[in-house]
């Protein structure tokens, strides 16, 4: 499962320089929203926050106060130039969109795998995953076929890509033949 789980401190204070020493402390600055719980000002580990965010479709089991709650990202903010955390938005979800979510990154997982394997880019074959599941496929299942898929999809392509370079070659030579008979 791709739950991580994490302490938050609960924070009071806010603005700028708050979140500047926050951030001194070695913690982010994030707000917790959504489902029946208030706004909630938290400050997390930047270092654990940071390998957490690596993972895909990420659930964050957030321990504040000694209540859990199950959150996924919503807006990460990163500084420009370093690009280090500045600031996290995270949204409640309930535990059957965690576990829609873990099946959805162990597919994800999957699908990188076998495309490596087959010598191929994994964000294709991630792409054909998530065309799968769209159309109301189980995560798992799809991920089985998502390289050939992508496979298939690559064919197409080449295809199309040479019947249209054979289309424009005959135009040429229609076009050379009749420049030939007007003179």
């Amino acid at each position: 499962m791709t739950t991580v789980a994490l302490t938050a401190v609960s924070r009071s204070d806010f603005g700028k320089g708050a979140a500047r020493r926050t951030r001194r402390e070695g913690n982010t600055p994030a707000v917790i929203y959504g489902g029946d719980i208030d706004l909630l000002h938290i400050a997390l580990n930047t270092h654990e926050l940071g390998l957490a965010l690596r993972r895909p479709r990420v659930v964050l089991s957030i321990d504040v106060d000694g209540t859990t709650i199950l959150t996924k990202p919503r807006d990460i903010q990163r500084d420009p130039v370093k690009r280090s955390l500045e600031h996290l938005d995270l949204v409640v979800i309930t535990e059957a969109e965690a576990r829609v979510r873990s099946d959805m990154a162990d597919a994800i997982k999957a699908a990188t795998v076998a495309a490596e394997e087959a010598g191929m880019d994994a964000s294709v074959a991630i792409q054909a995953l998530e065309v799968a599941v769209a159309a109301g496929e189980d995560p798992t299942a799809a991920a089985k076929h998502a390289v050939a898929d992508a496979e298939h999809q690559a064919e197409a392509y080449a295809e199309a890509a040479q019947h249209e370079a054979s289309v424009e070659a005959a135009d040429a030579a229609t076009a050379a033949e009749g420049t030939e008979a007007t003179e």
